[in-house]
């Protein structure tokens, strides 16, 4: 069984390993990453004010 504080411990030696290219790339990544939630969030919100507008146009009957 691995401990919270050894696999923080085995995160950082994995991360102190890595080039600076694979650093770069993985900046890169996790920007793509928060841009995907960021359109989700986005979609969600857009599709839940749709909803309400539906629900209250069907609450005074059209």
């Amino acid at each position: 069984m691995t401990t919270w504080e050894g696999a923080r411990r085995a995160q950082l030696r994995h991360a102190l390993r890595l080039t600076l290219r694979e650093r770069l790339q993985v900046l890169d990544d996790m920007n793509e990453v928060a841009e995907h939630f960021r359109h989700m969030r986005e979609t969600d919100m857009e599709g839940a004010r749709q909803l309400k507008k539906l629900a209250g146009d069907q609450d005074r009957g059209e």
